[in-house]
């Protein structure tokens, strides 16, 4: 079974930007990540497939990327252009079977512990 531990959050201004990592072991066929604030329900924010096809969600699109090392197994988000509206708890996660980019939070059996990303206005 795989696991994942994610690193790289914390605190930033509005307009600042973070790298978030999610360290994996063990066969991967899709991984994304996903947030979840306070209140809310837990939104996927983007995936990328074993073939490296990406997904995004609208109001993560041209802020925020995701990407793989494969020499590392390590899984990365780049965030950009923060807003304080983007404040919650981070996931990355795994799946297998399906199509990658149409899978939902439910769909993914392996999850890490998340990680807290602030960013103040």
């Amino acid at each position: 079974q795989v696991h994942l531990v994610e690193s790289g959050g914390g605190s930033v201004q509005a307009g600042g930007s973070l790298r978030l990592s999610c360290a994996a072991s063990g066969f991967t066929a899709c991984m994304g990540w996903f947030r979840q604030a306070p209140g809310k329900e837990r939104d996927r924010i983007a995936t990328i497939s074993s073939f490296g096809v990406t997904t995004y969600a609208d109001f993560v699109k041209g802020r925020f990327t995701i990407g793989m090392d494969n020499a590392k197994n390590t899984l990365y988000l780049q965030m950009t252009s923060l807003k304080p509206e983007d404040t919650a708890m981070y996931y990355c996660a795994a799946a297998w079977g399906g199509y990658c980019g149409t899978l939902r939070t439910s769909d993914f059996p392996a999850w890490g512990q998340g990680i807290q990303v602030t960013v103040s206005s």
